[in-house]
């Protein structure tokens, strides 16, 4: 039987990583990756159908979010999308998983697809929502509607976005819930529950810093040039990978998702999920498990 899901932690090189796990230890290793301002909770609904079908279901909380904490104090708070990957590939390594299924959104579908990119014999499935493969650069190319959409990336870059973010956080993130997802409704319990991670004491350093960093307006950690080296190519994934995206996203719209066929060496799907905004996961469970499930059983 299954064991119940419960909290743990794992040392890495710099972070106490809290992961809540469930199914048995020698079952094939599924990682459901949350994005922001998100946390573990997005996943509730896939934890039932991914241990039916005999997979063990890890879910880490982000750097910065939930209970999970830096080793050091002197560690740079850095939001860069390297930062979040190397997080992830060294909780795999941390956990023993020789090889792996990813499953991220929004920030945890980028450290998703980085790590697939970078490890792909230890990643057997990569799948993403949300999010487009080759949307990292400072350099892309946005069309006025995504740029429109990015507001929030510019706006806390200022002092005064600086200032709204610290003086209430939780006001800030449901505002996006609600632009990014306008015809969800969710409950004051759904949010309140996942509110509860954005009060890490490092939350706001690395959200202000992740978007800072990813438009050029603040240095990176020196730890990870080398990767950011590398992904300046924008390197083929060479695994199996699904992407899912929300046909009404107001973060990322879908035609942001369109055309990249050819970033992928392996076999590579597309599908839109109707009426869902930016959180398909939570909006429309039942369509995002059955193509989750789907994927997982062709490829």
């Amino acid at each position: 039987m299954p064991q119940s899901n419960h909290l743990s932690f794992i040392d890495t090189d710099c972070l106490r990583i809290a992961f809540e796990e469930s199914g048995p230890a020698d079952a094939p290793a599924v990682i459901l990756l949350h994005g922001w301002p998100d946390d573990v909770r997005t996943w509730d609904n896939f934890l039932k159908p991914l241990r039916t079908a005999g997979y063990r279901v890890i879910r880490p909380f982000l750097r910065g979010y939930g209970p999970t904490r830096f080793l050091s104090e002197h560690t740079p708070r850095s939001g860069q999308l390297s930062a979040l990957a190397c997080d992830l590939m060294a909780f795999a390594e941390a956990l023993g998983l020789q090889r792996c299924i990813l499953i991220g959104h929004d920030w945890g579908a980028r450290a998703a697809y980085i790590m697939a990119s970078q490890m792909p014999t230890r990643v057997s499935h990569c799948i993403a929502l949300s999010v487009g493969w080759g949307t990292n650069g400072a350099d892309q190319l946005l069309s006025l509607p995504q740029s429109r959409n990015y507001w929030y990336h510019w706006y806390l870059a200022t002092a005064r976005g600086a200032d709204d973010l610290h003086r209430d956080r939780r006001a800030f993130a449901r505002f996006m819930w609600n632009t990014w997802s306008p015809a969800w409704e969710f409950s004051e319990s759904e949010f309140g529950n996942t509110a509860a991670s954005f009060d890490n004491p490092d939350w706001i350093d690395i959200c202000l810093h992740s978007y800072r960093h990813r438009w050029g307006f603040a240095e990176g950690d020196p730890s990870y040039a080398e990767l950011e080296a590398k992904l300046a190519t924008t390197p083929r994934i060479m695994v199996p990978t699904l992407l899912l995206h929300g046909s009404d996203d107001g973060a990322n719209h879908p035609s942001t998702s369109e055309g990249r066929e050819k970033l992928f060496g392996d076999a590579y799907r597309r599908v839109l999920i109707p009426g869902a905004g930016h959180f398909p996961q939570r909006e429309k469970p039942d369509e995002v498990i059955a193509e989750v499930m789907g994927w997982l059983g062709h490829c």
